[in-house]
Protein backbone atom coordinates (compact mmCIF):
# COMPACT_ATOMS: atom_id res chain seq x y z
CA UNK A 1 0.00 0.00 0.00
CA UNK A 2 0.88 3.74 -0.73
CA UNK A 3 1.38 6.15 2.18
CA UNK A 4 -1.79 7.45 1.23
CA UNK A 5 -3.22 4.45 1.24
CA UNK A 6 -2.41 3.74 4.55
CA UNK A 7 -3.45 6.77 6.04
CA UNK A 8 -6.61 6.23 4.51
CA UNK A 9 -7.44 2.80 5.91
CA UNK A 10 -6.43 4.30 9.45
CA UNK A 11 -8.74 7.22 9.26
CA UNK A 12 -11.77 4.55 8.21
CA UNK A 13 -11.34 1.92 10.66
CA UNK A 14 -10.67 5.05 13.48
CA UNK A 15 -14.16 6.36 12.18
CA UNK A 16 -16.25 3.59 11.91
CA UNK A 17 -14.79 2.85 15.65
CA UNK A 18 -15.49 6.53 17.14
CA UNK A 19 -19.36 6.11 15.30
CA UNK A 20 -20.11 2.94 16.17
CA UNK A 21 -23.67 2.82 17.90
CA UNK A 22 -23.68 1.07 21.14
CA UNK A 23 -26.33 -1.55 22.12
CA UNK A 24 -28.22 -2.40 25.24
CA UNK A 25 -27.97 -5.69 26.36
CA UNK A 26 -30.95 -7.62 26.94
CA UNK A 27 -31.32 -9.73 30.66
CA UNK A 28 -29.79 -7.83 33.36
CA UNK A 29 -30.58 -8.12 37.00
CA UNK A 30 -33.58 -5.02 36.37
CA UNK A 31 -31.28 -2.26 38.40
CA UNK A 32 -29.35 -0.87 35.63
CA UNK A 33 -28.44 -1.71 31.89
CA UNK A 34 -25.11 -2.80 30.22
CA UNK A 35 -23.75 -2.11 27.05
CA UNK A 36 -21.88 -4.36 24.44
CA UNK A 37 -19.27 -2.25 23.41
CA UNK A 38 -16.75 -0.22 25.55
CA UNK A 39 -17.16 3.41 24.96
CA UNK A 40 -13.86 4.02 25.13
CA UNK A 41 -10.69 2.35 24.39
CA UNK A 42 -6.94 3.03 23.58
CA UNK A 43 -7.99 3.01 19.71
CA UNK A 44 -10.16 5.77 20.74
CA UNK A 45 -7.55 8.23 21.06
CA UNK A 46 -6.75 10.43 17.99
CA UNK A 47 -4.46 8.96 15.63
CA UNK A 48 -2.49 12.45 15.57
CA UNK A 49 -1.43 11.54 19.21
CA UNK A 50 0.18 8.20 17.94
CA UNK A 51 0.98 8.83 13.55
CA UNK A 52 3.38 10.80 12.50
CA UNK A 53 1.30 12.13 9.46
CA UNK A 54 4.52 13.27 7.26
CA UNK A 55 5.26 10.55 4.51
CA UNK A 56 9.35 11.51 4.54
CA UNK A 57 9.93 11.40 7.99
CA UNK A 58 7.61 8.15 8.74
CA UNK A 59 7.36 6.73 5.54
CA UNK A 60 5.80 3.29 7.02
CA UNK A 61 3.73 5.00 8.48
CA UNK A 62 4.44 3.47 12.12
CA UNK A 63 3.00 4.70 15.59
CA UNK A 64 5.24 7.04 16.86
CA UNK A 65 3.53 7.04 20.67
CA UNK A 66 1.37 3.57 21.24
CA UNK A 67 -1.70 4.53 23.99
CA UNK A 68 -1.55 1.57 26.50
CA UNK A 69 -5.04 1.88 27.97
CA UNK A 70 -8.35 4.20 28.75
CA UNK A 71 -9.82 3.59 32.32
CA UNK A 72 -10.81 5.31 35.57
CA UNK A 73 -12.48 8.49 34.18
CA UNK A 74 -14.06 11.41 36.21
CA UNK A 75 -17.36 12.65 34.59
CA UNK A 76 -19.47 15.34 34.23
CA UNK A 77 -22.51 16.86 32.10
CA UNK A 78 -20.89 19.84 30.49
CA UNK A 79 -22.64 22.62 27.82
CA UNK A 80 -25.23 19.23 26.68
CA UNK A 81 -22.75 17.20 26.48
CA UNK A 82 -21.32 13.85 28.32
CA UNK A 83 -18.00 14.62 29.74
CA UNK A 84 -14.86 12.51 30.47
CA UNK A 85 -11.57 13.35 31.86
CA UNK A 86 -10.34 9.77 31.06
CA UNK A 87 -7.11 8.01 32.47
CA UNK A 88 -4.98 7.71 29.29
CA UNK A 89 -2.13 5.81 30.00
CA UNK A 90 0.66 5.18 27.39
CA UNK A 91 2.65 2.42 26.34
CA UNK A 92 5.53 4.27 28.92
CA UNK A 93 2.84 3.39 31.41
CA UNK A 94 2.71 7.78 31.88
CA UNK A 95 -0.79 8.69 32.40
CA UNK A 96 -2.28 11.83 31.61
CA UNK A 97 -5.92 13.26 31.98
CA UNK A 98 -7.67 14.20 28.44
CA UNK A 99 -11.04 15.14 28.08
CA UNK A 100 -13.80 12.27 26.16
CA UNK A 101 -17.21 14.02 25.48
CA UNK A 102 -20.52 11.99 23.90
CA UNK A 103 -24.20 13.74 22.87
CA UNK A 104 -25.68 11.03 24.63
CA UNK A 105 -23.86 9.71 27.08
CA UNK A 106 -23.65 5.90 25.65
CA UNK A 107 -21.42 5.95 22.75
CA UNK A 108 -19.47 8.71 19.58
CA UNK A 109 -17.48 9.48 22.62
CA UNK A 110 -14.45 11.49 20.77
CA UNK A 111 -11.43 13.08 22.23
CA UNK A 112 -10.94 16.75 22.64
CA UNK A 113 -7.57 17.61 20.22
CA UNK A 114 -4.81 18.21 23.12
CA UNK A 115 -4.57 16.41 26.26
CA UNK A 116 -5.07 18.43 29.65
CA UNK A 117 -1.85 20.20 30.23
CA UNK A 118 -1.91 19.67 34.79
CA UNK A 119 0.39 22.03 36.11
CA UNK A 120 2.76 20.66 38.97
CA UNK A 121 3.00 21.48 42.79
CA UNK A 122 5.77 22.07 44.01
CA UNK A 123 7.34 18.25 43.87
CA UNK A 124 6.81 16.91 40.24
CA UNK A 125 4.38 13.99 40.10
CA UNK A 126 5.75 10.99 38.48
CA UNK A 127 2.00 9.67 37.83
CA UNK A 128 -1.18 11.03 38.05
CA UNK A 129 -4.31 9.13 37.93
CA UNK A 130 -7.83 8.77 38.50
CA UNK A 131 -9.47 12.18 38.86
CA UNK A 132 -12.79 12.37 40.46
CA UNK A 133 -14.68 15.55 39.16
CA UNK A 134 -16.81 17.98 41.63
CA UNK A 135 -19.01 20.90 40.26
CA UNK A 136 -18.83 22.52 43.62
CA UNK A 137 -20.94 25.32 45.35
CA UNK A 138 -18.23 27.55 45.09
CA UNK A 139 -18.51 27.82 41.27
CA UNK A 140 -15.50 25.59 40.72
CA UNK A 141 -15.28 22.40 38.71
CA UNK A 142 -12.76 20.58 40.97
CA UNK A 143 -10.86 17.58 39.88
CA UNK A 144 -8.78 15.18 42.47
CA UNK A 145 -7.06 12.62 41.29
CA UNK A 146 -3.40 9.98 42.76
CA UNK A 147 -0.14 11.68 42.66
CA UNK A 148 2.34 9.06 42.60
CA UNK A 149 5.76 9.31 43.39
CA UNK A 150 9.06 7.30 44.38
CA UNK A 151 9.72 6.69 47.95
CA UNK A 152 12.93 8.35 48.66
CA UNK A 153 12.94 6.92 52.19
CA UNK A 154 13.92 3.59 50.27
CA UNK A 155 16.20 4.41 47.37
CA UNK A 156 17.08 0.56 46.50
CA UNK A 157 13.49 -0.15 46.10
CA UNK A 158 12.64 0.67 42.58
CA UNK A 159 8.68 -0.03 43.48
CA UNK A 160 8.45 1.86 46.52
CA UNK A 161 6.20 4.40 46.02
CA UNK A 162 3.94 7.37 47.66
CA UNK A 163 0.37 8.56 46.81
CA UNK A 164 -1.13 11.61 48.03
CA UNK A 165 -4.22 13.47 46.78
CA UNK A 166 -3.55 15.87 43.92
CA UNK A 167 -6.54 18.88 44.12
CA UNK A 168 -6.73 21.30 40.33
CA UNK A 169 -9.92 23.16 39.47
CA UNK A 170 -11.05 24.83 36.30
CA UNK A 171 -14.15 27.02 34.88
CA UNK A 172 -14.07 25.50 31.00
CA UNK A 173 -11.91 21.78 31.70
CA UNK A 174 -9.35 23.32 29.22
CA UNK A 175 -7.26 25.62 32.05
CA UNK A 176 -6.64 24.30 35.06
CA UNK A 177 -5.07 26.09 38.26
CA UNK A 178 -3.17 23.88 40.67
CA UNK A 179 -3.65 23.95 44.21
CA UNK A 180 -1.41 22.39 46.60
CA UNK A 181 -1.67 18.60 46.94
CA UNK A 182 -3.73 17.86 50.24
CA UNK A 183 -1.78 17.40 53.41
CA UNK A 184 -2.14 13.93 55.31
CA UNK A 185 -1.10 12.38 58.19
CA UNK A 186 -0.98 8.84 55.73
CA UNK A 187 -0.85 8.03 52.26
CA UNK A 188 -4.35 8.73 50.06
CA UNK A 189 -5.15 7.49 46.85
CA UNK A 190 -8.82 7.81 46.51
CA UNK A 191 -10.27 11.17 47.82
CA UNK A 192 -13.44 12.85 46.46
CA UNK A 193 -15.04 16.41 46.67
CA UNK A 194 -18.51 16.75 48.68
CA UNK A 195 -20.30 18.91 45.92
CA UNK A 196 -21.77 21.30 49.37
CA UNK A 197 -20.52 22.96 51.86
CA UNK A 198 -21.56 21.57 55.14
CA UNK A 199 -20.82 23.77 58.39
CA UNK A 200 -18.97 26.37 56.61
CA UNK A 201 -16.44 23.87 55.09
CA UNK A 202 -15.05 21.76 52.03
CA UNK A 203 -15.94 18.00 53.08
CA UNK A 204 -13.78 15.19 51.43
CA UNK A 205 -14.14 11.42 51.16
CA UNK A 206 -10.77 10.00 52.22
CA UNK A 207 -9.40 6.89 52.03
CA UNK A 208 -6.73 6.52 54.83
CA UNK A 209 -3.86 3.83 54.07
CA UNK A 210 -0.43 2.65 55.60
CA UNK A 211 1.16 2.42 52.33
CA UNK A 212 0.61 3.30 48.42
CA UNK A 213 -1.19 -0.62 47.75
CA UNK A 214 -2.23 -1.67 51.24
CA UNK A 215 -4.69 -0.07 53.55
CA UNK A 216 -2.98 -1.58 56.52
CA UNK A 217 -4.71 0.08 59.41
CA UNK A 218 -6.58 2.11 57.28
CA UNK A 219 -10.54 1.76 58.29
CA UNK A 220 -12.40 2.20 55.16
CA UNK A 221 -13.97 5.56 53.67
CA UNK A 222 -12.81 8.87 55.93
CA UNK A 223 -14.99 11.57 56.13
CA UNK A 224 -12.96 15.15 56.54
CA UNK A 225 -13.89 19.07 57.07
CA UNK A 226 -11.24 21.34 55.56
CA UNK A 227 -11.03 24.97 56.03
CA UNK A 228 -9.02 26.34 53.25
CA UNK A 229 -9.11 24.56 50.17
CA UNK A 230 -6.36 26.19 48.64
CA UNK A 231 -3.99 24.70 51.07
CA UNK A 232 -6.11 21.51 52.39
CA UNK A 233 -5.02 19.54 55.15
CA UNK A 234 -6.46 16.57 56.99
CA UNK A 235 -6.12 17.17 60.79
CA UNK A 236 -9.66 14.92 61.86
CA UNK A 237 -10.74 12.17 60.13
CA UNK A 238 -13.50 9.75 60.85
CA UNK A 239 -14.63 6.36 58.95
CA UNK A 240 -18.00 6.53 57.60
CA UNK A 241 -18.15 3.55 55.87
CA UNK A 242 -15.63 0.70 57.46
CA UNK A 243 -14.45 -2.42 55.79
CA UNK A 244 -15.20 -6.07 57.33
CA UNK A 245 -13.73 -9.34 57.50
CA UNK A 246 -15.33 -11.97 54.56
CA UNK A 247 -16.54 -9.24 52.73
CA UNK A 248 -16.32 -7.67 49.08
CA UNK A 249 -14.42 -5.01 51.00
CA UNK A 250 -12.51 -6.91 53.01
CA UNK A 251 -9.05 -5.30 51.63
CA UNK A 252 -10.09 -2.07 51.31
CA UNK A 253 -12.80 0.57 50.03
CA UNK A 254 -12.86 3.73 48.62
CA UNK A 255 -15.70 6.05 47.80
CA UNK A 256 -15.78 6.84 43.89
CA UNK A 257 -17.71 9.77 42.12
CA UNK A 258 -19.05 12.15 44.60
CA UNK A 259 -22.30 11.38 45.51
CA UNK A 260 -26.15 12.40 44.17
CA UNK A 261 -28.46 14.29 45.54
CA UNK A 262 -31.95 12.35 45.71
CA UNK A 263 -35.38 13.52 47.98
CA UNK A 264 -34.61 10.16 49.70
CA UNK A 265 -31.05 11.03 50.58
CA UNK A 266 -27.34 10.93 49.46
CA UNK A 267 -26.48 8.08 47.25
CA UNK A 268 -22.92 6.43 46.77
CA UNK A 269 -20.97 4.63 44.48
CA UNK A 270 -17.81 2.79 45.90
CA UNK A 271 -15.33 0.01 45.28
CA UNK A 272 -14.54 -2.91 47.47
CA UNK A 273 -11.22 -5.00 47.11
CA UNK A 274 -10.69 -8.68 48.95
CA UNK A 275 -7.81 -11.01 48.50
CA UNK A 276 -9.02 -14.29 45.94
CA UNK A 277 -6.66 -17.27 44.37
CA UNK A 278 -6.35 -15.25 41.45
CA UNK A 279 -5.12 -11.65 43.78
CA UNK A 280 -7.26 -8.44 44.19
CA UNK A 281 -10.66 -8.48 43.24
CA UNK A 282 -12.23 -5.28 42.57
CA UNK A 283 -16.10 -4.33 42.57
CA UNK A 284 -18.94 -1.77 43.11
CA UNK A 285 -20.70 -0.96 45.33
CA UNK A 286 -23.49 1.43 47.07
CA UNK A 287 -24.86 2.64 49.87
CA UNK A 288 -26.72 5.85 51.10
CA UNK A 289 -26.39 8.86 53.46
CA UNK A 290 -28.60 10.90 55.19
CA UNK A 291 -29.45 14.04 53.61
CA UNK A 292 -29.08 16.63 56.62
CA UNK A 293 -25.67 14.24 57.36
CA UNK A 294 -23.79 13.07 54.71
CA UNK A 295 -21.32 10.68 57.43
CA UNK A 296 -24.50 9.08 58.65
CA UNK A 297 -24.95 5.67 56.68
CA UNK A 298 -28.97 4.53 55.91
CA UNK A 299 -28.51 1.46 53.95
CA UNK A 300 -26.32 -0.41 52.32
CA UNK A 301 -27.34 -3.99 49.90
CA UNK A 302 -25.12 -6.54 51.10
CA UNK A 303 -22.66 -7.82 48.33
CA UNK A 304 -21.60 -6.15 44.91
CA UNK A 305 -23.33 -3.80 42.49
CA UNK A 306 -21.54 -4.52 39.67
CA UNK A 307 -18.52 -6.86 38.93
CA UNK A 308 -16.36 -7.33 35.55
CA UNK A 309 -18.56 -9.48 32.95
CA UNK A 310 -17.44 -11.52 30.06
CA UNK A 311 -14.63 -9.92 28.15
CA UNK A 312 -14.02 -6.73 30.73
CA UNK A 313 -12.67 -9.71 32.95
CA UNK A 314 -9.96 -9.88 31.07
CA UNK A 315 -7.01 -6.71 30.64
CA UNK A 316 -3.89 -5.44 32.42
CA UNK A 317 -4.65 -6.42 35.96
CA UNK A 318 -7.94 -8.44 35.35
CA UNK A 319 -10.99 -9.15 37.47
CA UNK A 320 -11.53 -5.49 38.51
CA UNK A 321 -14.21 -2.74 37.68
CA UNK A 322 -13.68 0.85 39.00
CA UNK A 323 -15.57 3.64 38.65
CA UNK A 324 -14.79 7.51 39.37
CA UNK A 325 -17.34 9.22 37.82
CA UNK A 326 -21.33 9.26 36.88
CA UNK A 327 -23.76 11.88 35.72
CA UNK A 328 -27.22 12.09 36.81
CA UNK A 329 -29.21 13.64 34.27
CA UNK A 330 -32.27 16.42 35.11
CA UNK A 331 -30.08 19.14 36.69
CA UNK A 332 -28.33 20.80 33.67
CA UNK A 333 -28.32 24.09 34.68
CA UNK A 334 -27.44 23.58 38.44
CA UNK A 335 -25.54 25.83 40.15
CA UNK A 336 -23.16 22.95 41.63
CA UNK A 337 -23.07 18.90 41.74
CA UNK A 338 -25.25 18.99 45.20
CA UNK A 339 -28.58 20.29 43.59
CA UNK A 340 -31.53 17.72 44.48
CA UNK A 341 -32.08 15.08 41.14
CA UNK A 342 -35.18 14.07 40.72
CA UNK A 343 -36.57 10.21 41.19
CA UNK A 344 -37.51 9.91 37.24
CA UNK A 345 -33.35 11.03 36.27
CA UNK A 346 -31.42 8.68 34.39
CA UNK A 347 -27.73 8.42 35.52
CA UNK A 348 -25.06 7.16 33.63
CA UNK A 349 -22.34 5.21 35.32
CA UNK A 350 -18.76 5.42 33.92
CA UNK A 351 -16.80 2.01 34.39
CA UNK A 352 -13.69 0.74 34.01
CA UNK A 353 -12.96 -3.22 33.46
CA UNK A 354 -9.27 -4.89 34.59
CA UNK A 355 -7.59 -1.26 34.04
CA UNK A 356 -7.93 -1.08 29.97
CA UNK A 357 -11.13 0.38 28.78
CA UNK A 358 -13.92 1.78 29.89
CA UNK A 359 -17.98 0.93 29.75
CA UNK A 360 -21.35 2.56 30.71
CA UNK A 361 -24.61 1.40 32.33
CA UNK A 362 -27.35 2.99 32.67
CA UNK A 363 -30.00 3.42 35.54
CA UNK A 364 -32.80 6.08 37.30
CA UNK A 365 -32.13 7.38 40.78
CA UNK A 366 -35.46 5.70 41.24
CA UNK A 367 -33.68 2.82 40.54
CA UNK A 368 -30.68 2.86 42.14
CA UNK A 369 -32.57 4.23 45.42
CA UNK A 370 -35.07 1.24 45.39
CA UNK A 371 -32.08 -0.93 44.64
CA UNK A 372 -30.40 0.53 47.59
CA UNK A 373 -33.31 0.58 49.88
CA UNK A 374 -34.48 -2.77 49.97
CA UNK A 375 -32.10 -4.50 49.31
CA UNK A 376 -30.75 -6.81 52.24
CA UNK A 377 -27.62 -5.56 54.14
CA UNK A 378 -24.83 -7.59 54.87
CA UNK A 379 -25.43 -10.08 58.05
CA UNK A 380 -21.67 -10.63 57.87
CA UNK A 381 -22.13 -14.74 58.38
CA UNK A 382 -23.31 -17.49 56.66
CA UNK A 383 -26.31 -17.69 58.82
CA UNK A 384 -27.58 -14.38 57.91
CA UNK A 385 -27.48 -14.99 54.11
CA UNK A 386 -29.26 -17.86 54.64
CA UNK A 387 -32.69 -16.22 56.75
CA UNK A 388 -32.51 -13.23 53.87
CA UNK A 389 -33.08 -15.72 51.10
CA UNK A 390 -35.81 -17.84 53.60
CA UNK A 391 -37.66 -14.44 53.92
CA UNK A 392 -37.72 -13.45 50.61
CA UNK A 393 -39.17 -17.27 49.93
CA UNK A 394 -41.56 -16.59 52.60
CA UNK A 395 -42.59 -13.67 51.25
CA UNK A 396 -43.10 -14.88 47.55
CA UNK A 397 -45.21 -18.00 49.14
CA UNK A 398 -47.90 -15.61 50.13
Amino acid sequence: MTFKEMVSAVRTRHEALLSRKNIPEEGGNGIYTRYKYPIVTAEHTPLEWRYDFNEQDNPYFMQRIMMNATLNSGAIKWNGKYVLVVRVEGADRKSFFAVAESPNGIDNFRFWDEPITMPEDEIPGTNVYDMRLTKHEDGWIYGLFCVERHDDSMPNDLSAATATCGIARTRDLVNWQRLPDLKAQCQQRNVVLHPEFVNGKYALYTRPQDGFIDAGSGGGIGWALIDDITHAEVKEEAIINARHYHTIMEVKNGEGPHPIKTPEGWLHLAHGVRGCASGLRYVLYMYMTALDDPTKVIAQPGGYFLVPQGEEYIGDVMNVTFANGWIADGCDDAPHGGAMHSMDDKVYIYYASSDTRMHVATSTVARLVDYCLHTPADGFTTGASVENIKALIRKNKK
